[in-house]
């Protein structure tokens, strides 16, 4: 099941790549000029009552369909990984803590990597203009990774590595030790990985936030009117979340169990 899973996963990220390339297509076409080209063939269109078909628009309209087929597959091939997921942990629960906590860590593992690069968040900047319409000046579509990346090459490095601590390299350094908790379950050491987990238990949501504080960075840094829409890789990143905090307690419960 979890093979399936990452098939599916990448299913939607291949989707939402392909919406993101779609919906690229779109800004492309709605710059200043282009809109202008638009707006003046719509109009010759109207006038020629029915006589003159405009192009752009047949093509803007076939771009869109195309761009809701590809949002609409990455939904559904994401809701299947979240699906398998569910079944995956019922499956591993009813057979035992320990396979509980090592077939939900290698299931975390999964949806972390395409909660990683697939695309999290995308940010159109636009600005409606007298005779011209909305025009869109900016486009911006960026997965966890693809944000530090930017927010590096920015300037904003305090920004850039407090995600990649607590969004990249913290849930990376926990899911692998949680599964190594699993494997050597009645080694000493063991027990003192879950015993640093749970001192840090504290900031277990703090991931979580950064990520919010992430969306609402990116939404509030343009100075017109922004439009922001959630992709599916924040629906990845935020089951790793929800598994990672059963898999803490269950590795937990099973060291309990074990010193009984």
């Amino acid at each position: 099941m979890i093979i399936i899973m990452g098939y599916f996963g990448l299913q939607a990220y291949s989707q939402a790549k392909k919406y993101e390339q779609s919906t690229q297509k779109l800004v492309m076409d709605r710059d200043v000029s282009k809109q202008a080209e638009y707006q003046a063939k719509a109009w010759l269109e109207k006038l020629s009552l029915g006589h003159y078909a405009n192009e752009k628009r047949l093509v803007r309209e076939e771009i869109i369909k195309e761009k809701e087929l590809h949002g609409s597959e990455a939904k559904r091939y994401t809701l299947y990984v979240m699906g398998l997921l569910a079944m995956i942990l019922m499956v591993s629960l009813v057979t035992g803590l320990r396979f509980f906590t090592f077939f939900g860590t290698l299931s975390a593992l999964v949806v972390l990597y395409f909660g990683l690069f697939t695309p999290l968040l995308t940010v159109t900047i636009h600005k409606e203009l007298e005779y011209i319409g909305d025009v869109v000046l900016s486009f911006e579509s960026k997965s966890l990774l693809g944000s530090v990346v930017k927010l590096w090459e920015g300037g904003d490095i305090v920004v850039a590595l407090v995600i990649l601590l607590f969004s990249v390299l913290v849930p990376l350094i926990k899911t692998l030790s949680l599964m190594f908790v699993a494997v050597v379950m009645e080694s000493r050491f063991a027990h003192g990985i879950v015993r640093f987990f749970k001192v840090i238990g504290k900031w277990s949501m703090l991931d979580v936030f950064v990520v919010a504080v992430l969306l609402v960075y990116l939404t509030g840094s343009g100075s017109e009117v922004s439009h922001a829409e959630v992709q599916v890789g924040l629906y990845f990143f935020l089951a790793y979340v929800i598994v990672s905090m059963l898999v803490s307690l269950s590795a937990d419960k099973m060291l309990e169990n074990l010193r009984l």
